[in-house]
């Protein structure tokens, strides 16, 4: 996709995303045989409902009619929520993965695997699972000591466990 047709399609779907409370995260359009496919990708610190993705699918779809933002050819509108493997960017996904098990590249090389457990302006406050019974450990990582970061998909966590028992 073009630069100017992603800015034209991001100013022109950006007020009906906010609107619906939600974040525009990403804009993608992609050949699909003969048709092209455009993807919105949308969140909010709640998370974009089935029903809040099919609302704002319609309000995207008439404003795109009305336009001629996407030209004559046929296409395939996607309005969805960004998996659980998308990586984290901006200041905002960090905070959205408060309490949760992230991996990171870092710049010096390493990786780290950590829950998050506050994100101010600077960086994150982490805490470090310890290994073979060892108690874990607080750890401090700037934002721009961060090369890629990723959350974790955990499936039987034990602390979570806990609670839900409780």
């Amino acid at each position: 996709m073009s630069t100017t047709q992603s800015e034209r399609l991001r100013g022109l779907l950006e007020p009906l995303v906010s609107a619906a409370d939600l974040d525009l995260e990403e804009i993608e359009v992609s050949r699909a045989g003969r048709r092209r496919q455009l993807r919105i990708i949308v969140d909010s610190d709640q998370g974009a409902t089935l029903d809040a993705c099919a609302e704002l699918s319609r309000a995207i779809s008439e404003k795109l009619d009305e336009t001629d933002a996407m030209g004559d050819d046929e296409y395939v509108l996607e309005v969805s929520s960004p998996g659980a493997d998308r990586p984290l960017t901006e200041h905002r996904h960090y905070a959205r993965a408060v309490g949760r098990l992230v991996k990171f590249q870092l710049h010096e090389g390493g990786e780290l695997v950590a829950r998050v457990l506050t994100v101010d302006d600077e960086g994150l406050d982490l805490e470090v699972p310890g290994v073979k019974g060892r108690k874990p450990t607080a750890r401090r990582v700037a934002f721009d000591e961060i090369t890629k970061a990723r959350v974790e998909i955990e499936f039987n966590r034990k602390d979570q466990t806990k609670e839900e028992e409780a």
